[in-house]
């Protein structure tokens, strides 16, 4: 990429280049050999050549959508003269799978060992809740446990995190929707972020505590105990005997220290939200380097919101390890189909109004830039939401789009640590797991410094490799995993994050 050049063209087939800044109606575009006739956004679309009402428009070497109307060369191309277009044309399995050689990486990070073999990034203590009645009881005892200075007295514990939802109740007592809950409660009592969990319900709740105990990780006395308010004796005793129960679990859970662990023991979070045009060229695929990185050495990464990869699954199924493997990706695709439809939407509802101010025009660009983050690693699994992931590699675990929700169901699967790149610039935090944000551009990185990790938009503003970058970003991974804050911890975030996804009817 030349530094003189005001965009970039990704792909060889591709019949639109990329702002690299904004460009005013009239301005020479040398590197294309033509003029603006329009304005032309910075990180929106510009045609290289003209383009016939109901052509294919190709970036990334790959179909965004077809034109609603002739549009010249040099012209501006976006929502007003592109629209979805079907892109489903048969698939692959199988057909695209780079075997990297291992490059062995001496680093190690320095975490916290669980009896089960895995290992924390960080030492916290769980106040899980089986139901949204129980929330509020929870948020008191991790207040109580705070005010009387009580987490002061231990130095190996980050903090006492109280996980409160707004379900549990009002639901059926099986199907989709009570397994998504459970399976989402499960997996944050077995997340090794957690050293302890106390689980608190009412009591007459559809999530009985009793069906989560027994089919959930009992840990031994020491790191897992329960109790229902209604048992108690309401509130106070609850919050009384749940502070009692706080002294026990703290002492427990200060007893773990940091010690080395293989880089083979992260299992990270892809994720994406508020994005633009720069996404897809900077941060996704730089973090799609680190992925490889990490897979590459006995490591985990998970790609997931499945309504934003609709329109790149082929380039996941060509790198599906097997066929099997690849159509579990297909079916969650179809399921997905089915479910938008039955509730009145589409899969095509996609990008949001953020996404294209950004420069995003359809679901189709905005996917084939948010598969990036999962490098060109094999697809070694798919899982259900919130499901354990129990083989090493890239793998794929099926969620919404919407991140709170995307993000719970990665740590409910394992996630230890959490990547999130954005280029309209979003804030959050992912209690108990930390979350490195990256930015896509460099503008929004300096005007929110004070939540961004990591500029990735030096790729476009500085030359800088995307392997160089990816270096960068995995050895932000090892720090953080080893206890460097990331902004978002440093703000507080986390507290309101834990969003499960709901399916099924409230009654």
């Amino acid at each position: 990429m030349h530094q003189a050049h005001s965009t970039i063209v990704l792909g060889d087939k591709d019949n639109v280049a990329i702002a690299l800044r904004a460009i005013l109606k009239g301005d020479s575009i040398s590197e294309l050999g033509l003029s603006a006739r329009t304005d032309i956004p910075k990180g929106h679309k510009v045609a290289k050549r003209a383009i016939a009402c109901g052509e294919a428009v190709f970036k990334y070497g790959q179909v965004i959508g077809r034109s609603t109307t002739d549009i010249s060369a040099g012209e501006h191309v976006h929502t007003h003269n592109i629209e979805f277009t079907d892109h489903k044309s048969g698939y692959e399995f199988s057909t695209e799978i780079q075997n990297k050689s291992n490059v062995e990486i001496n680093e190690e990070f320095l975490g916290y060992h669980r009896d089960d073999g895995t290992v924390g990034t960080r030492n916290y203590i769980g106040i899980l809740t089986s139901v949204n009645c129980s929330g509020s009881v929870a948020k008191f005892v991790a207040e109580e446990a705070e005010k009387s200075g009580l987490l002061k007295q231990y130095k190996n514990v980050d903090g006492v995190v109280p996980i409160v939802h707004g379900s549990g109740c009002g639901m059926a007592n099986s199907g989709e929707g009570y397994d998504l809950l459970f399976r989402t409660l499960s997996g944050y009592s077995r997340n090794p972020n957690f050293a302890a969990i106390l689980l608190i319900g009412l009591g007459c709740e559809v999530m009985q505590i009793a069906d989560l105990v027994g089919k959930s990780r009992l840990q031994n006395e020491e790191s897992f105990r329960y109790m229902t308010i209604q048992n108690e004796g309401g509130t106070s005793k609850t919050i009384e005997r749940g502070v009692c129960i706080l002294k026990d679990l703290l002492e427990y859970a200060d007893q773990s220290k940091r010690r080395p662990s293989s880089v083979s023991k992260l299992t990270v979070g892809l994720q994406c939200g508020g994005s633009d045009g720069y996404s897809g060229i900077t941060a996704n695929p730089a973090l799609g380097v680190a992925s490889d990185i990490i897979v590459q050495n006995g490591g985990i990464s998970i790609l997931s919101e499945t309504p934003e990869i609709y329109g790149a699954e082929h380039l996941l199924t060509r790198r599906a390890l097997t066929e099997e493997i690849g159509k579990k990706l297909l079916d969650r695709i179809s399921w997905w189909e089915t479910y938008t439809a039955r509730n009145g939407g589409e899969m095509n509802n996609n990008p949001s109004p953020g996404n294209k101010r950004g420069g995003l025009t359809t679901i189709l660009e905005k996917s084939l830039g948010a598969v990036a983050k999962g490098g060109v690693s094999p697809l070694a699994g798919v899982f259900e939401y919130g499901e354990k992931i129990n083989t090493h590699g890239f793998v794929y675990m099926d969620s919404p789009g919407y991140d709170p929700c995307s993000v719970t169901g990665q740590i409910a699967s394992g996630a230890n640590i959490i990547v999130f790149t954005t280029g309209r610039g979003s804030v959050s935090g992912y209690k108990p797991t930390p979350c490195i944000k990256l930015s896509t551009n460099t503008s929004m990185y300096y005007r929110m410094s004070g939540d961004i990790d990591l500029d990735c938009g030096d790729i476009i503003e500085d030359g800088v490799t995307l392997e160089e970058k990816g270096k960068q970003i995995f050895e932000q991974i090892v720090r953080v995993a080893s206890g460097q804050k990331t902004k978002s911890e440093e703000l507080g975030f986390g507290g309101s994050e834990f969003v499960p996804w709901q399916i099924g009817a409230v009654m």
